[in-house]
């Protein structure tokens, strides 16, 4: 469904993006891992055509994004950080949004702006709300439009608990649909049970794509981030030339 090759971006002396190619696919939740300024938030806005790479290309069902943005109404994003007009009500970017979209009300998916109850809150300034308000008006616009894909970069930031459950309920439910999720998060308890594939980012390349159930069986472990914390240690392992078969008890 979107397929990423040999992408590689640049900003100054830094290389943010080292020619990555991966796979997505309809019904997967992707977990997209990896530390602060590894690339992940490049990967994303590459994805979404807010950075155009040096070289590669991108697709999305078969076709090349590059001059192209009619691809974007398929894609639901829910940024780390929502920013929008600070002077407007909640109302209004809502119905902004909604006529940039042009889906017809009926179509709406309204289940998240009645679980958050942001029919109380539509009079409210977007310069006045909370973090946690102005995450869950990101999480309405990004499941709202239906659409084929979700890319979520830090979904739970500054949500309750309550909120933080409820969107994940979400999300699962639209994982269900056979929709393709994309989900960034430093939690990582938050993605068990929840993710069907790993990509681990590390300085502009990937160091493993794999399915979580095959990483579960590779390193004998059920949690996401034993799971990961074991996939590293082996690869680490095996470049200073330890064998495998020795790394649980060296490292677990």
């Amino acid at each position: 469904m979107i397929s990423v090759k040999n992408i590689s971006k640049r900003f100054g002396k830094f290389q943010a993006l080292d020619d990555i190619s991966f796979q997505c696919e309809r019904g997967q939740c992707i977990a997209l891992i990896g530390s602060n300024g590894s690339g992940k938030t490049t990967i994303i806005k590459t994805i979404l055509g807010m950075v155009i790479p040096d070289k590669g290309i991108i697709e999305f069902e078969g076709k090349s994004i590059a001059n192209d943005w009619t691809y974007r109404n398929d894609i639901g994003y829910m940024p780390q950080i929502g920013r929008y007009p600070e002077n407007m009500t909640i109302g209004q970017v809502l119905d902004m949004i909604s006529d940039i979209r042009k889906i017809p009300e009926k179509s709406l998916d309204q289940e998240l702006y009645e679980a958050f109850r942001i029919g109380n809150l539509l009079n409210k300034k977007m310069g006045t709300l909370s973090g946690g308000t102005r995450q869950k008006v990101s999480a309405c616009l990004a499941f709202m439009f239906n659409s084929k894909v979700l890319i979520l970069d830090e979904p739970s930031a500054g949500l309750d608990p309550i909120s933080s459950e409820i969107l994940r309920d979400k999300i699962l439910s639209e994982k269900k649909k056979n929709k393709l999720v994309i989900i960034t998060s430093h939690i990582l308890s938050e993605l068990d049970d929840l993710v069907t594939n790993i990509i681990y980012v590390q300085d502009g390349n990937i160091r493993f794509h794999e399915s979580i159930h095959a990483l579960q069986r590779e390193t004998g472990e059920e949690k996401l981030s034993r799971v990961i914390t074991s996939m590293l240690r082996q690869e680490d392992a095996k470049q200073n030339g330890v064998q495998p078969k020795a790394l649980k008890d060296q490292w677990l």
